[in-house]
């Protein structure tokens, strides 16, 4: 693998625009993000600047990183949340302890299989535990086979906890978690 994986800078937003315009014309994309092209792409330029702002490098309560290849082109990324114990969480919950919640997991598919995902999660639950956080959690749609696979491989266990699917009803989220050992 030939990538860089780093934390996104601040001034970076049209990167950040561009791989998640890219994410959600994916064809599970339905299955992985809870917004859809048409929203994001309305989205002003003023969001995606505050997108990156809080997600850059130095920022504690989120961080987004990303895969670099060569040519400078991004070809993945993930996004850790910081979910605070009594605080409510981004599904709407009131979090019952301190963890990490990783979100917008992308690799552009001639990247797939390469290891970028690998990279992308070890930077990010390396990050995670630096700022003191013993447990990562995500959800992953009960059809995304191909990401519930990759995040059991990975060391991601089922919770035997579940969300309601958003944009698909009567479909579920399940949990899954890793701790740090």
């Amino acid at each position: 693998m030939n990538q860089e994986i780093r934390s996104i800078r601040a001034d970076e937003w049209r990167s950040v625009k561009e791989l998640r315009l890219v994410a959600l014309r994916d064809p599970v994309a339905h299955l992985a993000f809870v917004e859809t092209y048409e929203e994001s792409l309305a989205r002003p330029d003023s969001f995606w600047q505050e997108r990156a702002a809080g997600a850059a490098e130095g920022v504690l309560e989120r961080r987004q990183f990303v895969a670099v290849d060569p040519d400078g082109v991004w070809t993945g990324s993930v996004v850790v949340l910081v979910e605070k114990a009594g605080e409510l969480d981004i599904l709407g919950n009131v979090s019952e302890r301190d963890q990490g919640h990783l979100v917008g997991v992308f690799v552009r598919p001639e990247h797939r299989g390469s290891g970028v995902t690998d990279a992308l999660f070890d930077a990010a639950l390396a990050w995670a535990w630096e700022i003191g956080l013993e447990r990562v959690r995500l959800f992953v749609h009960e059809k995304n086979g191909r990401a519930e696979a990759f995040y059991r491989r990975t060391g991601f266990a089922p919770t035997g906890g579940s969300t309601p699917s958003v944009g698909d009803k009567g479909a579920r989220d399940l949990e899954f978690v890793i701790t740090r050992s």
